[in-house]
């Protein structure tokens, strides 16, 4: 990571996350909850406004772990499945 990219991302306040080195399985949940974002919300939209995208993710993201069934999770929200195996 260059110098300069560290000084812009910590100028904006913006909090920087990449994967160790040779792990892209880190990133993994990432992908596949944007994979399913795109296709389920994003591309099905159109956005004028920047607060509009943030507002419609947020929205999404609720949805996804609250609401969405998961089949590789016996077809429980990511919450439920998260609070059985707490258990």
């Amino acid at each position: 990571t260059s110098k300069q990219y560290r000084q812009i991302t910590t100028e904006a306040g913006i909090t920087r996350s990449m994967s160790r080195v040779g792990k892209c399985i880190d990133n993994a949940p990432m992908e596949s909850f944007f994979g399913h974002y795109k296709c389920e919300s994003y591309h099905l939209k159109e956005y004028t406004l920047y607060q509009e995208l943030i507002k419609d993710i947020d929205e999404y993201m609720e949805f996804y772990n609250f609401e969405r069934l998961q089949e590789t999770k016996n077809n429980l929200t990511p919450m439920e499945f998260r609070y059985q195996v707490a258990i």
